[in-house]
């Protein structure tokens, strides 16, 4: 089982994850209103391109959009939390021997020590979000079954991983466990509302050049948006 998911099974999932969000990427791209937007962006690209990377690091480095300065509690688990989603599994040192195994490379491995601390932020947000969509009513009310079974797909890794790491219970059940749950993670990205993990920077993208060029954005020089 184990060379199975760290072999065939480990190609398909990247195939699948990857691929299915180039899918996503193109399928944006051709829903853009090119009637409208072909004569806005191509002329001043340059410029367009600025107001798009303004908006997007104005939204992914922390307290610097007024959103997040408002909410500075929400703002510190927010980032934790997707600081640990993301960097923690990149650079684990574990998974980038799988990496060199199967694709014959790898990449900088974290210390043990910030690894772990990665992780249980990771799991500390994702509480923290499950228990802000129950106790919060404007975030109760347009949350479904769905949101709660995609936050349990993202933290799964993380839970099987830990309970691995620590050797607690049937070590070989506990890391096949976590290499199942880290693969319906991957494949999960490109089918579901985790596909924002590029659709954020690609939507944040056009609303920078929409309001650079579009809509009077040319006439200042520090948008936010």
């Amino acid at each position: 089982m184990y060379d199975f998911l760290t072999g065939p099974m480990l190609w398909v999932t990247f195939l699948v994850s990857f691929g299915g969000l180039l899918v996503r990427a193109v399928m944006y791209v051709r829903g853009l209103s090119w009637q409208l937007d072909r004569v806005a962006y191509r002329p001043h690209l340059g410029y367009g391109m600025r107001g798009g990377i303004r908006s997007i690091l104005a939204f992914i480095i922390p307290f610097k959009a007024r959103l997040w300065r408002v909410r500075p509690g929400f703002t510190i688990i927010f980032f934790g939390f997707h600081i640990g989603l993301l960097v923690t599994p990149i650079f684990l040192e574990a998974h980038n021997v799988m990496l060199k195994q199967a694709f014959g490379f790898s990449l900088p491995a974290l210390p043990a020590g910030v690894a772990d601390a990665l992780a249980w932020t990771c799991l500390a947000g994702g509480l923290f979000l499950v228990l802000r969509r129950i106790a919060f009513p404007e975030v109760r009310i347009i949350t479904t079954v769905y949101d709660y079974l995609l936050l349990v797909i993202t933290v799964a890794p993380f839970v099987t991983g830990l309970i691995a790491r620590y050797d607690m219970g049937n070590y070989d059940f506990w890391l096949t466990a976590h290499i199942i749950t880290g693969e319906i993670w991957l494949l999960s990205l490109p089918f579901t509302k985790l596909s924002h993990v590029l659709l954020f920077f690609m939507s944040r993208l056009q609303l920078g050049m929409d309001y650079g060029i579009k809509r009077g954005g040319m006439k200042g020089t520090d948008m936010a948006w």
